[in-house]
């Protein structure tokens, strides 16, 4: 897993995506890290609160619709738990590979 072609292939997919706003990155980067201390392994197993002081969100309303909302939306894969005393599992979608090779730029010799 390299996690820099996936954060950039991430901010690639978010740069093209008008229905995101700073709670949802914020929210998606909060994830990453528990990915990231989870040596990259899916299902992540999340905290709310843990998860929720990280991405600075203070709201559960917005935190539950950002979650969704970048479920429904593909970045991650969210399975709820519904247990107090389970967390609930988030599977983080590869975007390594979804990265666009970018024009070689040509100099015009005269």
């Amino acid at each position: 897993m390299n996690y820099i072609k996936h954060l950039t292939g991430f901010y690639e997919k978010v740069a093209q995506d008008n229905t995101l706003n700073p709670t949802h990155i914020s929210l998606y980067l909060a994830l990453f890290q528990f990915w990231n201390f989870n040596r990259f392994r899916n299902p992540v197993s999340i905290s709310r609160d843990e998860v929720m002081r990280i991405s600075k969100i203070h709201s559960k309303a917005t935190y539950h619709k950002c979650l969704k909302n970048l479920h429904y939306l593909g970045y991650i894969d969210y399975q709820p738990s519904y247990n107090p005393f389970k967390g609930s599992q988030v599977v983080m979608l590869d975007f390594a590979g979804e990265l666009k090779p970018t024009p070689k730029q040509i100099k015009i010799k005269n």
